[in-house]
């Protein structure tokens, strides 16, 4: 599978009647964690950090890597237990669908494409990144405190199974 990256899905929008358009005033969460992530270059990280899984020209286009673990993102901190759920919530959500930069014209990430996704990663991989988000996180104060309490979401936890800490998020930003 060829990897798709944020920068081949760039194309300049269509015309609308902005009257025309559903709006979300958005998550303050959601709009502050894609502002640190953007300023911290998460999807160069992502792409860099993924190519070794992918081919250069062989398959169709992936979902690319920085969508994959913003996906997962969601997953976590939403505490959504199944690749199912997360995609039912991405395309229920004008807000998520921002977050992700998913247009309205677009289709979001069936569980099929995350699952398959999910499996081309390795364990180190999905530590490696998970692990970059949360300190990045951390230094923008979005977390209140990391607890002890496992989370048994799949689309985080590792391939061993070993529970993540659960993150209590800040409130209102």
């Amino acid at each position: 599978m060829a990897m798709g990256t944020r920068r081949h899905r760039q194309r300049q929008e269509e015309l609308w009647c902005r009257r025309d358009l559903a709006e979300a005033p958005g998550h303050p969460f959601y709009k502050k964690l894609d502002e640190v992530l953007e300023k911290a270059g998460f999807d160069e990280f992502c792409e860099a950090h993924c190519r070794q899984f992918y081919h250069e020209k062989l398959g169709r286009p992936s979902l690319a890597p920085g969508m994959y673990f913003r996906v997962m993102l969601i997953g976590f901190f939403e505490g959504i237990e199944s690749e199912r759920g997360i995609a039912w919530r991405v395309a229920d959500s004008l807000c998520l669908r921002q977050f992700l930069q998913i247009g309205l014209d677009e289709r979001t990430p069936d569980h099929v494409t995350i699952s398959r996704t999910r499996r081309l990663m390795d364990e180190a991989t999905d530590q490696e990144v998970f692990g970059w988000v949360l300190r990045q996180v951390a230094r923008a104060g979005l977390l209140a405190r990391l607890s002890k309490r496992p989370s048994v979401s799949p689309g985080l936890a590792p391939r061993n199974k070993r529970p993540l800490p659960r993150i209590q998020l800040v409130g209102e930003l």
